[in-house]
């Protein structure tokens, strides 16, 4: 089977953008930048911003980061692993380990009468 040319019909072709066309692109629609963003650029820019106490760094941005250093080779994947640990307990949602102390719940002090 041979393939023919049809020169009214409509062809997908993948397109590449140049580092001009992508400026361009960039400033007609405001707002596209925040959606082809990089999840680790936003995670870098709030760990920068909460370490200068600017803002807040929470356990999804560190996630993204520990991700990104493992797959470009960074970080071993035990570490990664480790430090992503270390995160989940600082935030308190990693399930302790077996054979670990249960933490035990305060009582609240009695409530002191005040004097008049």
């Amino acid at each position: 089977m041979r393939a023919t040319f049809n020169p009214g019909a409509a062809v997908s072709v993948p397109a590449e953008l140049g580092g001009s066309q992508i400026s361009s692109l960039l400033e007609t629609l405001p707002g596209i930048a925040s959606v082809l963003r990089s999840p680790v650029a936003d995670a870098l820019i709030k760990a920068i911003r909460g370490a200068m106490g600017l803002g807040e760094f929470g356990q999804e941005d560190a996630e993204e980061l520990i991700r990104y250093a493992v797959r470009r080779g960074l970080i071993g994947a035990d570490e990664g692993d480790r430090v992503l640990g270390e995160v989940q307990d600082a935030m308190g949602k990693r399930k302790p380990k077996p054979g670990g102390k249960k933490p035990t719940a305060k009582k609240p002090a009695p409530k002191k009468k005040g004097r008049r």
